[in-house]
């Protein structure tokens, strides 16, 4: 039994948030400097009434209009903007989306890694015989958890959603994948309030680090500097470790597609890596970061020049903290 990726749709929110935007809420702040380093010129951001299941629901919907919602037998949900704390989101969408009833439906909290362990979910399921067509979801609103005087995150982090149809394939186009886990960085990239360890505040005191930015404990909170640190220090490696665990050398992967964090930490792992700037994917300009969304959008808009079969590394890292990996082969358009 194999496994392959059929097709990937995304969609953003309509509300579309420039450099120019923001430069007037920041206007000490040099976006013209962000852009060059950070590569991100603009992101989308929901309205106040729309969840990251809104959005999801737009992008099954969008995939399923070229295939049979009725061959489904599995959906896997990632996000870490659930509908509610229960029940299960996506039990909410199978209904919505009119899926089989016989088919399996969960959510899992994944961020930045999210799409490369709900790949590994679903050659497990397919390949084990369990599930022969898998929906797999990302959707992702961390606009809402911002606080407004936040800069720094308000720059990098947009919203979107994304669906994928993993199916079963007569050949196998899924290699290896691998994981890892550090929790003792569980507080570098966290919403501290309002689950059950510490209830939501409406009086939580404003604090500010970094650059004049400001947050509360409600409020989304990067440790950006450990963050970085923490990426160049393990991702490299596990890229190696990818590599030696499929058999394959860096000059045989066609493309490399990273979790779209920033430009500059990209760019800074490729160099470590030695991987030619045409062999490895940054996708940032128009959506910014969007979380466990980044990758699937990446792997689409790259997949639109692709007429031959091609080896495809993908790596995603951060909240958590986690990081996962794989090795798989497209070769069409998705």
């Amino acid at each position: 039994m194999g496994v392959t990726i059929k097709a990937i749709e995304y969609v953003y929110p309509e509300n579309k948030v420039t450099n120019e935007d923001l430069g007037k809420i920041f206007p000490d702040y040099d976006f013209a400097q962000f852009e060059s380093k950070v590569g991100i010129f603009s992101r989308y951001w929901v309205g106040e009434n729309e969840t990251a299941f809104d959005l999801a629901k737009k992008a099954c919907e969008k995939l399923l209009q070229n295939h049979d919602k009725d061959t489904v037998d599995y959906l896997i949900y990632c996000t870490q903007s659930p509908e509610y704390f229960l029940p299960t989101t996506a039990c909410m969408l199978q209904n919505e989306l009119g899926l089989p009833k016989t088919a399996g439906a969960f959510d899992y909290n994944l961020g930045c890694s999210g799409y490369t362990y709900g790949l590994s979910l679903a050659k497990g399921l397919i390949n084990s015989g369990q599930a022969k067509n898998i929906l797999l979801v990302t959707a992702e609103t961390y606009s809402k958890y911002m606080h407004p005087g936040d800069r720094s995150n308000r720059a990098i982090f947009g919203d979107a959603a994304t669906a994928s149809l993993v199916s079963f394939s007569e050949e196998e186009h899924f290699g290896d994948f691998l994981f890892g886990t550090d929790g003792a960085g569980y507080d570098k990239l966290i919403v501290k309030n309002g689950a059950s360890r510490f209830p939501f505040d409406p009086k939580a005191e404003e604090i500010t680090y970094g650059t004049n930015n400001t947050y509360t404990d409600n409020n989304l909170y990067m440790n950006g500097p450990d963050v970085f640190n923490f990426t160049n220090t393990v991702i490299p490696a596990f890229t190696r470790e990818l590599l030696v665990k499929n058999g394959i050398a860096n000059e045989d992967v066609q493309q490399f597609i990273f979790h779209q964090a920033n430009a500059f930490m990209l760019n800074f792992m490729r160099k470590s890596l030695k991987i030619a700037p045409e062999n490895f994917y940054i996708d940032l300009k128009e959506g910014g970061n969007t979380v466990s969304c980044t990758i699937p959008i990446a792997l689409k808009d790259y997949s639109q020049n692709i007429n031959e079969a091609q080896k495809i590394m993908l790596v995603g890292f951060g909240v958590g903290l986690s990081w996962s990996g794989g090795l798989i082969t497209i070769k069409n358009k998705l």
